[in-house]
């Protein structure tokens, strides 16, 4: 039987037009194709975590920490707003991105109400790569982290939101939590406004929601937007920004 490869597609997200500017063509192609697909089967689908409970009154600020050409691959003013606030917030870093950014490794982890977890190892496309390949791509920065830094990383985003039914077995395999998204923030794309970026938010943020935005410098309103979420429009909706992990945990009853 064929594997399954799925782009991750929230609803209504418009992702689509977000990977217009990260995909060729014939990627692009090879998506549509692929949503005509049957879907994955529930066992391999419950192993993907998109959201929180939807009764939880909180939400996860993610930041993805791919690797850069150009700049400096860090945002230091969305840091330090997080910080002077107080904000919990999840960083899903890749390999390349670690080896190269030492200090902010160190800094992002002394954090206490910061969460650290992986984005592959060199930001590959993942459907393309055998099962063997996808575990040393997942693998690297796992063991780097646990190597250099003496930190448990548990879970997980593949690069791109790609994935398929090999990403999902591999990622199970190694007791990791796969981890994606519900609502796309949009904030690496050039053409968005920063008021673009917020209404969209506006659209889709509600309770137990997972944001994916971008921390390595490639969203240029990211700081302003993150500001909004946090003075506006979660504080608007009675939403409280929590790391992934409690996020998960929200609404569960203390033993």
């Amino acid at each position: 039987m064929a594997t399954t490869i799925v782009f991750a597609k929230p609803s209504g997200s418009g992702i689509l037009a977000d990977m217009r500017s990260c995909y060729s063509p014939w990627i692009l192609g090879l998506a549509l194709t692929m949503l005509c697909v049957p879907a994955m089967p529930f066992v391999t689908q419950a192993q993907v975590i998109k959201s929180g409970p939807p009764s939880c009154p909180g939400v996860a600020l993610t930041f993805d920490l791919c690797p850069v050409r150009n700049g400096a691959g860090y945002d230091q003013a969305l840091i330090e707003y997080l910080i002077e606030q107080k904000i919990p917030a999840t960083f899903f870093m890749s390999g390349r991105w670690i080896a190269r950014h030492d200090r902010h490794v160190k800094a992002l982890l002394q954090v206490p109400f910061f969460e650290v977890g992986t984005h592959g190892e060199v930001h590959a496309h993942m459907p393309f790569q055998s099962a063997e390949e996808q575990e040393q791509e997942i693998l690297g920065p796992v063991r780097l982290l646990k190597a250099k830094y003496d930190h448990n990383a548990t879970l997980f985003r593949p690069p791109y939101g790609e994935f398929n039914d090999d990403t999902v077995n591999v990622v199970h395999s190694l007791g990791l939590q796969f981890i994606l998204w519900n609502v796309v923030s949009g904030d690496p794309d050039p053409t968005l406004t920063a008021v673009q970026i917020e209404d969209r938010l506006k659209r889709f943020v509600r309770e137990g929601s997972v944001i994916v935005m971008h921390a390595n410098g490639k969203g240029r309103y990211t700081n302003e937007v993150v500001q909004d979420l946090h003075q506006h429009i979660l504080p608007q909706r009675n939403l409280t920004p929590m790391t992934m992990s409690d996020l998960l945990l929200c609404g569960q009853a203390v033993p």
